[in-house]
């Protein structure tokens, strides 16, 4: 018995699609790939669709030049439920809608027709937001890993909903404004600071029906991991581990950090590199609000003269549809001349690229996880501007516990005024430092977490070798 081969753990890995999901699930992929793990990535036929128009040169499989590196990662595309040409973004419900009643018999069937191929599959890894995951693992005899890309405390909120209706700050018509302060391992936080789907009093939503049917799903999870640090979020971590097989493995990163072996871009991107050559250390403020959601046309405006008011060095990436869809055109006839001495204003850019240039001293963003941590990873702070969804919740972690960016607006409306003196107050050396110096601080504890798992799998492969 001893001298037969082990066989590789082989997991099905199928990520939420949407851009801010697919990119730590090709990471963690990449990563347990050079584990040894033998991985089949199942991506939406709309997924690849984008990014194959963003790269032309991936052709059919994303994964193609990393499995010339000898990982063994497999490739697949499945339909989502909806035609490829549909536009998700300007019609949100029924897109949530095929991914909550129709997407699972797509999985289920590529999931068989793996099995039924003579693979051993161990295991299934799928996005915690699915409501599916555990009914197929169990339908299939694989282990059920739930990979949660928000933060812990996010998890802990949605996993406790059952709480904040029995004391009614979350499903009532009137639901109560003081402060949540009886969650397990979460420290207080007012409602505003939670989640925007629990400030709503609607919860009849599909967005809702997805929350509830895939937290009751994820309980019947085998091991739940999350894109988290265990040093960031000690209590809620420790308090969600007395319930659950709940693991911190973040921040998910490539190994080189702005590498891309794997194009994980729904968008064709610009490269501003040059232009940031130009600039002085620290003088240029990145702005972008992420792969998904929008801002309101008013909102856009304001901070548009908040920037050119700060008289700022600023880039700027812009999608086509941060509005609408339907207004691809949203800023004002000249604005782009009028910043040009100072701006560059572009679709899309290699975010990771961006925030780790010397140029870069500030980062305007929508508070989506994967920016905070790249952000942090990249040493600069934030000016905070939440949409929706986790954002509130992760501008709470930033602004208010690790004290490493300050909020683009204190009230429920931003104005330009207020936009130009926050900007100017991130990007003043004075005001700012004390931002730079806690992102300082943040990173390195990231770094030292890092660091202590890669010395812990340096010695369980030492007592691997020694074995044999």
């Amino acid at each position: 018995m001893a001298d037969e081969p082990q066989k590789k753990p082989h997991a099905i890995f199928i990520p939420y699609p949407l851009q801010g999901h697919v990119i730590p699930s090709v990471q963690l992929a990449i990563k347990l790939a050079s584990q040894g793990f033998t991985i089949t990535f199942i991506n939406t036929h709309s997924v690849h669709h984008q990014k194959a128009k963003a790269c032309p040169d991936i052709g059919t499989d994303i994964f193609a030049k990393v499995r010339e590196s000898g990982l063994d990662i497999r490739y697949m595309t499945i339909s989502d439920g909806l035609p490829v040409g549909f536009d998700r973004s300007l019609n949100h419900d029924q897109f949530m809608a095929a991914l909550l009643h129709v997407f699972s018999a797509h999985v289920e069937e590529a999931v068989a027709g793996i099995l039924a191929s003579g693979e051993k599959v161990t295991c299934l890894i799928a996005d915690t937001f699915f409501v599916w995951p555990s009914k197929i693992a169990t339908k299939f005899g694989l282990l059920y890993v739930s990979f949660w890309t928000e933060p812990a405390l996010v998890f802990s909120l949605y996993y406790h909903l059952d709480l904040l209706r029995i004391h009614s700050h979350f499903g009532c018509l009137d639901c109560r404004e003081d402060t949540i302060d009886y969650i397990p391992g979460v420290r207080a936080i007012e409602p505003k600071d939670t989640m925007s789907y629990l400030q709503e009093t609607d919860t009849t939503s599909v967005c809702h029906q997805i929350i509830f049917n895939a937290f009751q799903d994820t309980r019947n999870a085998d091991f739940i991991i999350c894109n988290t640090v265990q040093e960031l979020e000690t209590k809620t971590i420790s308090a969600l581990q007395g319930k659950l097989p709940f693991y911190a493995t973040g921040p998910i990163f490539p190994t080189g950090f702005t590498e891309r072996v794997v194009a994980t871009s729904l968008w064709s991107e610009s490269d501003c590199s040059q232009w940031l050559d130009t600039r002085p250390p620290g003088s240029v403020l990145y702005v972008s609000f992420g792969s998904y959601a929008h801002v309101t046309k008013r909102d856009l405006l304001e901070i548009a003269n908040g920037l050119s008011q700060s008289n700022v060095s600023f880039v700027w990436v812009l999608r086509s549809d941060i509005v609408s869809s339907d207004d691809t055109d949203p800023l004002p006839e000249g604005y782009e001349q009028e910043v040009s001495d100072h701006a560059m204003i572009i679709p899309w850019c290699c975010q990771p690229a961006v925030l780790g240039h010397r140029a870069i001293g500030g980062f305007l963003t929508h508070c989506g996880w994967n920016s905070v941590l790249e952000s942090i990873w990249c040493k600069v702070p934030l000016l905070c501007f939440p949409l929706y969804t986790d954002q509130f919740t992760n501008r709470k972690l930033v602004v208010d516990d690790w004290k490493i960016g300050i909020n683009l607006s204190n009230h429920k409306l931003v104005t330009k005024e207020e936009a130009a003196k926050n900007i100017k107050c991130l990007m003043n050396k004075e005001s700012g430092d004390k931002y730079r110096n806690a992102v300082q601080e943040v990173k390195t504890t990231m770094e030292n977490a890092l660091n202590s798992i890669g010395r812990n799998e340096r010695k369980r492969k030492k007592q691997r070798n020694d074995t044999i």
